[in-house]
């Protein structure tokens, strides 16, 4: 273990034992507190796997907090479920190369145009939002695709400009897209989740509603500023067209396992929108899906091949940030900081707040390379402030703040997204921070509309 990492996790220990264990005096609250800190601590500087982390969290909570059982209880949570069972959907995707296939006809759509291809990119990562619930899994394929058509169009056109629209593009829209639909993104599924615990009354299409308006209006501004701040080259439309069907037809004719896959995704997807018609929950029709993909002689891969595109930590990880929300809810810890926070800024109006938490989440975002655990501390404080607030204001809160945690706009270091994105080459760090900060402008102006005139 490094140094760096020895001194948090020093520190960590000394936080537990000055204020966690029996013997101390402390209320329960400020032991939540204190709690939050050590994890925070443990995820933050990545002192430990975050599965491990997880299983220290499990400890502290079942010795001090809750009982053994009710810990691991959470691990029962459907929406824990819904997680694994869109590690299946999206390795299914993408291994039977029907990602790919849907990707290279979408980019078709530009016709060969520049300008339109930097749109249609955008617009593709958000079409693969609503069938590929994996940001990385996106970025990853999204870019190999971008990629070869850059690179094959080298010798004929100057693609610079276009190389880094399309993937400073994809560094923010993947993640921002990930909203777009309740199954869209690990951290949307964790949001979509307590939101519905808190009595939201979400389903597949009303989330879709909700967030549409935001997400588009940003995919469309950010176009307009690629095309302002990194102009892109003409280029022969018959040659990067020939390009693009030359990639298309290397992959034939649509395999067995292709549409063996069309067909489980398709009736996934219906049975999303249509919940409130036949009422099977989101996470039990994802797991339906899940097993389709194994299941022969439907099915399109073996478990042995499955298993290996399960994250497993991440499992056991975000089993722990709701693990840490509930610790937060039950002692009543979320409450005392939400009266505080409240009075403080009593004689300020309710927009006043709404703005504070936007813009107070986007700081802390530059700080949170993971997103969900910047959702485990803002989104519950979110929804207890939104409750503290005059009228029905609760949800829209904690949308807005939802949000403002999903992007990270200026630095390379925020997110596996901007790593994925950044070792391609086709931008620099001066380029991302050139049109990040207008974007987070942007952004954050779309987001205090949405609260006050959409949702």
């Amino acid at each position: 273990m490094k140094k760096g990492k020895i001194g948090l996790f020093i520190l960590a220990l000394l936080f537990y034992l000055v204020f966690i264990p029996g013997y101390t005096p402390f209320p329960a609250e400020l032991k939540a507190l204190v709690v939050l800190v050590v994890v925070q601590i443990l995820w933050i500087g990545r002192v430990f796997p975050l599965a491990l982390s997880a299983l220290i969290l499990i400890l502290i909570l079942s010795l001090h907090f809750f009982s053994y059982e009710k810990t691991l209880s959470y691990f029962a949570s459907p929406i824990v479920w819904l997680m694994f069972s869109t590690f299946f959907l999206s390795g299914a995707f993408i291994s039977t190369g029907l990602a790919t296939r849907v990707s290279l006809f979408v980019l078709g759509w530009s016709r060969g145009s520049s300008r339109l291809l930097i749109l249609i990119s955008f617009v593709l990562s958000a079409i693969l939002s609503v069938v590929l619930p994996s940001n990385v899994g996106k970025a990853s394929l999204a870019a190999s695709v971008y990629d070869s058509i850059l690179k094959n169009m080298g010798p004929i056109a100057d693609m610079r400009n276009t190389g880094k629209s399309m993937f400073i593009g994809l560094t923010y829209i993947v993640p921002i897209s990930g909203a777009l639909v309740a199954t869209g993104a690990s951290s949307t599924i964790y949001a979509f989740g307590l939101m519905e615990k808190q009595g939201a009354g979400f389903d597949y299409l009303s989330w879709l509603w909700a967030f549409s308006l935001p997400v588009l209006l940003f995919l469309f501004f950010l176009w307009i500023l690629a095309m302002v701040l990194f102009p892109p080259e003409k280029v022969d439309r018959r040659k990067l067209m020939e390009i693009i069907d030359r990639k298309a037809d290397e992959k034939g004719r649509l395999s067995s396992r292709e549409w063996r896959m069309m067909i489980i995704i398709s009736l996934t997807l219906v049975l999303w929108v249509t919940q409130p018609l036949h009422g099977v929950s989101i996470p039990l029709v994802g797991l339906l899906g899940a097993v389709l993909t194994l299941l022969p002689p439907i099915g399109v891969w073996n478990w042995e091949e499955a298993r290996t595109r399960i994250d497993w930590d991440m499992m056991l990880f975000f089993a722990a940030t709701i693990m840490v929300s509930e610790m937060l809810i039950e002692t009543g810890t979320l409450q005392l900081v939400s009266d505080l926070l409240v009075n403080m800024l009593g004689g300020h109006s309710k927009l006043f707040i709404i703005v504070l938490m936007v813009l107070l989440t986007m700081l802390l975002r530059l700080i949170f390379v993971n997103i969900l655990g910047l959702l485990t501390i803002m989104l519950p404080l979110a929804i207890t402030v939104g409750q503290s607030l005059p009228g029905d204001t609760a949800m829209a809160v904690a949308m807005a703040v939802f949000l403002a945690s999903i992007p990270g706009f200026l630095f390379i270091i925020q997110s596996p997204v901007h790593l994925i994105s950044f070792s391609y080459q086709y931008f620099s760090e001066r380029d991302l921070l050139k049109i990040g900060l207008p974007s987070m402008l942007i952004w954050t102006l779309l987001i205090l509309f949405s609260t006050l005139a959409w949702w």
